[in-house]
């Protein structure tokens, strides 16, 4: 890449991580991402396809915990070691990115409850999902607090009740839960009646082998067809209390911090994508000749490349910044929330200009900006509506 990090104090081990995490994502991600974007979604989670591959090779690598398991690192160096890495899965594939990203929902819930049982009943696994989106309801079950309600809203449509030493989930989860269509095991956010009729919020981690649950078919997508998405259904299935890890009355401050995360978390996934665009788009105006010279000679091309530019950078600083402060401190929801619609509406904004300065080639599907164009339109709405969780946000001002 021409661009110049502008963070001065990067150890020598963020330098090999940053290189590691490039070279997976550049080498192994981006061809695996725009093959899996040409394929059928049931194609996309056969168990010949290179998705699984894409997933082993990052376990083996490490990526999914840059740190190594180095306790002596401090929140901050654990966290920049995070956004150093994600930042470069967004640049080789948005799918892929976020399929990673929620690979550790169940195994951080379990962790939160700090039931050893429960760690080690899904440490292991490759794939997890976060399951919270149902058919009734999307970007409104983030609104926990009520900020941003205009009416009722729906009842939820998965419910867990209580039955002596047990749970019987009953519902679905619709087809948006990234991973859900292939995850071993959910971080479910649900209702959960306890015996008496009431319905509350919880959090339970589930394994998704039990008797009673099934998917329906993968989802069928504009962008991130790299990241399978489908409904899971439970029916009468029956699991150990144990399996709560977060009660109703934590339900609140813990999906609090869930919402800061997965808002940051996408918020740099989306700047590494927004780089990704300005990187091909300023690679292509330098080798396409119009008018007997590249097009990056012309005067309104540079102007265009720099407003993206400025874009990119903006994008990648609020996040590093949020990133950096949430990890000493307690995170701040509106301003997670801020680097996520900045980053994602950065991402398709830069993304839609590198197309334009593509030409007609941007439509074709040999480039793979169309791909990256279509990839960052989808993060405006997933893990909570930009307009919603704008809302949100003003209301904690």
């Amino acid at each position: 890449m021409p661009f110049v990090d502008l963070d001065i104090e990067v150890s020598d081990t963020e330098k090999a991580v940053r290189e590691t995490a490039h070279r997976f994502a550049e080498e192994v991600m981006r061809p695996a991402g725009r093959l899996l974007d040409e394929m059928r979604p049931e194609e996309v989670i056969a168990g010949d396809s290179v998705f699984w591959d894409v997933q082993r090779q990052r376990k083996e690598l490490g990526l999914d915990d840059p740190s190594g398991g180095d306790t002596s690192l401090s929140p901050l160096e654990q966290t920049r070691l995070g956004y150093i890495v994600t930042e470069e899965m967004g640049w080789g594939d948005a799918g892929l990115a976020i399929s990673f990203g929620v690979n550790g929902f169940p195994l951080n819930m379990a962790r939160a409850s700090g039931n050893q049982a429960l760690i080690d009943m899904v440490k292991d696994n490759l794939t997890g999902c976060w399951g919270i989106t149902e058919p009734s309801h999307g970007s409104d079950t983030l609104d926990f607090n009520g900020d941003a309600k205009a009416a009722e809203y729906a009842r939820w449509d998965c419910i867990a009740v209580k039955d002596g030493d047990e749970f019987v989930l009953n519902g679905q989860k619709s087809a948006w839960v990234s991973n859900g269509i292939v995850a071993e095991s959910a971080a479910l956010f649900c209702g959960c009646d306890m015996g008496d009729g009431n319905v509350q919020r919880a959090i339970f981690v589930v394994p998704l082998n039990l008797d009673g649950v099934s998917r329906g078919k993968p989802l069928n997508k504009i962008g991130q067809r790299a990241l399978p998405q489908g409904e899971i259904f439970f029916d009468n299935v029956r699991f150990p209390a144990e399996y709560m890890a977060i009660p109703p009355q934590m339900y609140q401050p813990v999906a609090h911090n869930v919402l800061c995360g997965a808002n940051a978390g996408m918020g740099t996934i989306f700047a590494g994508v927004a780089q990704s665009a300005l990187d091909l788009a300023l690679a292509y105006t330098k080798e396409r000749v119009q008018g007997g010279v590249p097009i990056f000679q012309h005067q309104s091309v540079k102007d265009r490349l720099f407003k993206m530019f400025q874009k990119v950078e903006a994008a990648k600083a609020l996040n590093r910044r949020v990133l950096s402060y949430n990890a000493v401190n307690q995170p701040l929801l509106e301003y997670c929330i801020c680097t996520k619609v900045t980053s994602t509406n950065a991402a398709f904004e830069v993304a839609s200009e590198a197309l334009g300065l593509f030409g007609g080639n941007g439509t074709s599907k040999e480039y793979p900006i169309e791909k990256i164009f279509r990839d960052a339109r989808s993060s405006m709405i997933e893990d909570g509506s930009n307009e919603l969780l704008g809302l949100l946000a003003a209301a904690r001002f």
